[in-house]
């Protein structure tokens, strides 16, 4: 039975693959979330799956991490291979994925804690925008991320991330809530939408967390 569910799961993931995977990442790629995407698929996807897909893909491409920037760990990705007997039958066989040269390091970050926005340095503008868009110039946004406890928010108290995500424009909050945010920290590079994000957040006091610059090897602590 095991077998069997393997395989129906097996092919289900290479049915999804051919018929609207590359789509998904092209569009993630691009920036949609998951609700355009959906709706800018010809071929009939559950919300959930394509959910999924968007994830993997900003896991494989690093815009998210699971694990702390600078730690120097990798994901493990697993690839399905399809194969043919003599008799022309298909199978599956689930191998690890080879680790891309992404030049994953471990980096000693040193730490700073800013405790309020008039604390922020005057070469960003004394803002909190202005550190990061600083920052980010910097360091460059692949090296840049930020801490993001949504899925801990969710779990712990939904109308507290219900009042935070009221904050947000509706294409923000989107794309917050179309992620399936796993129960634990997580780390989002810092691109332009996710500094809106995060800056609106900790201006109305919703956000706590910590930036990542790998570059100037700085830790961040809000």
């Amino acid at each position: 039975m095991a077998e069997q569910d393997y395989f129906k799961r097996a092919l289900s993931d290479f049915t999804h693959e051919a018929a609207s995977g590359g789509a998904i990442r092209h569009l993630a790629d691009l920036g949609y979330t998951v609700k355009q995407i959906r709706e800018q698929l010809t071929f009939p996807t559950p919300y959930e799956r394509v959910q999924k897909a968007v994830w993997e893909r900003l896991l494989d491409t690093g815009v998210i991490l699971l694990e702390e920037p600078g730690s120097g760990k990798r994901r493990e990705k697993t690839d399905y291979v399809v194969e043919h007997d003599r008799y022309g039958r298909t199978s599956f066989r689930r191998l690890p994925a080879l680790p891309k040269e992404d030049g994953t390091e471990t980096v000693f970050l040193r730490e700073r804690k800013i405790q309020e926005a008039a604390r922020f340095p005057a070469a960003g503008g004394g803002t909190p925008a202005g550190f990061l868009s600083e920052k980010c110039r910097e360091n460059g946004e692949n090296n840049s991320y930020i801490s993001c406890d949504f899925g801990l928010q969710i779990k712990r108290n939904e109308e507290e991330f219900r009042k935070a995500m009221e904050l947000l424009t509706q294409r923000q909050r989107e794309y917050i809530q179309g992620l399936p945010w796993e129960r634990k920290r997580c780390y989002h590079r810092l691109d332009l939408r996710m500094r809106e994000i995060m800056v609106r957040l900790y201006e109305e006091g919703h956000y706590h967390g910590a930036c990542y610059f790998l570059k100037s090897r700085e830790k961040v602590v809000f």
